[in-house]
């Protein structure tokens, strides 16, 4: 496989996962931290970091506009739950190697 063809179809997956998480508000980033190590927020630090190595202007609310769909404290005020202390306790067991 080319190098544009591989290129291309990753930016097709990190769509299709991005459309993914959109359909699933209902899991929060503490669900996503807790199980896989990662969470939105992730993808928009990584997807700023690759902006940014392309030289490319570009803000961390502005890469989290892209992963959630509209601006963080938006999405932030419609669907983020306050943690429960058993998510909370899973992710201190989780990360606590970090």
């Amino acid at each position: 496989m080319d190098k544009q063809t591989q290129t291309e179809l990753e930016a097709a997956a990190f769509r299709t996962l991005l459309a993914h998480l959109d359909k699933r508000k209902d899991v929060q980033n503490i669900d996503l931290m807790n199980l896989a190590g990662f969470c939105r927020n992730c993808l928009s630090k990584w997807y700023l970091a690759a902006a940014e190595e392309r030289g490319l202007e570009m803000d961390y609310d502005q890469a989290r506009e892209r992963v959630y769909g509209m601006p963080y404290e938006e999405w932030k005020a419609k669907y983020q739950q306050e943690a429960t202390a058993e998510q909370k306790a899973a992710f201190e067991r989780s990360h606590k190697h970090d």
